[in-house]
């Protein structure tokens, strides 16, 4: 983790003073991979330091906290850079004493493992076939060609299509989904002590069937609300169940590779997400993507059903 962030915070913050796109590239590149890891350590640290509903409780913070950070980082940004367009990249020095605080304040307990990288892998991979694991992998990869589907690509068009929504009200009714899913996230524990994390992912997929299948009957801009709002909320008890149960799941030894997969998975999503939405609105339009949205949620909630035992 500490030298994820050094190289994130010095390579980020050295964009600020690129003035060739070349080097500001290169620069980004390495910045990429001081961030690849970052939230799979997280999730791996949480998952290290808390256990029973403190690990649930921790998980739903996290995701609490990314949800505010995203907005956060875009309003900041923005502001910075109607100074000059390179002040954003200067916020990423941050992470430098940050990196520091790390390594000198946290404590963790650490795996005790002799194997080599080779021994090591086998033995992650071995763990990981496990028939929960990679229907907890399916969730996350459904989830997020979902969101960067229909959500953050098709959804924006819509907007601007159908309404004639400015950028700025696109943004308003966009950023809405972080609301209700920071607002989520931070009662999950609550929520885990009444039904189990398992119930819970089961339930979401239904919810998010619903909010993609009423996107196509609203007629008022601002009655898209109520179906971000549901969406938010969805996102906002996926995200952490998933999490939590991955970190109970995985042998501490391995609970660095299971997260990794999963952020793995969840880019995956992510590239796969516009694409195919891209694809279904040419054959099928607007509402035709939101409705195959909608019962892919529903395939897979009927997968988890049957296989999330």
């Amino acid at each position: 983790m500490v030298p994820s962030l050094l190289l994130f915070g010095i390579a980020g913050g050295a964009c600020a003073f690129a003035r060739d796109l070349n080097i500001l590239l290169t620069l980004r590149f390495l910045q990429g991979i001081g961030a690849a890891a970052l939230c799979s350590l997280n999730a791996t640290v949480i998952g290290d330091l808390y256990s029973g509903n403190r690990l649930a409780t921790a998980m739903g913070y996290n995701a609490s906290v990314i949800n505010i950070a995203v907005p956060s980082y875009f309003l900041i940004g923005g502001a910075l850079a109607s100074l000059a367009w390179y002040y954003p990249f200067a916020l990423s020095v941050i992470a430098v004493p940050v990196g520091l605080l790390v390594l000198t304040s946290l404590k963790s307990p650490e795996p005790k493992n002799h194997d080599d990288f080779k021994q090591y892998l086998s033995s992650a991979v071995q763990s990981i076939k496990n028939r929960q694991v990679l229907v907890l992998f399916s969730a996350t990869l459904f989830t997020f060609i979902i969101m960067y589907g229909a959500y953050i690509t098709t959804f924006p068009l819509l907007l601007g299509d159908k309404f004639q929504a400015s950028p700025f009200v696109i943004g308003i009714i966009l950023s809405s989904v972080c609301l209700t899913t920071t607002v989520t996230s931070s009662q999950f524990g609550k929520l885990t002590k009444r039904y189990s994390e398992k119930t819970l992912i089961k339930s979401v997929f239904i919810i998010y069937a619903i909010a993609l299948f009423i996107i196509p009957f609203v007629r008022s801009i601002w009655l898209f609300i109520v179906p971000t709002a549901i969406l938010g909320f969805a996102q906002g008890v996926n995200t952490p169940s998933i999490q939590t149960l991955l970190a109970r799941l995985a042998p501490m030894e391995h609970r660095a590779a299971f997260m990794s997969l999963n952020g793995m998975t969840l880019r995956l999503g992510q590239t796969i997400g516009p694409l195919l939405s891209g694809a279904i609105y040419l054959i099928w339009g607007f509402e035709g993507t939101f409705f195959v949205s909608a019962g892919l949620s529903v395939a897979m909630f009927i997968l988890v059903l049957v296989l999330l035992k």
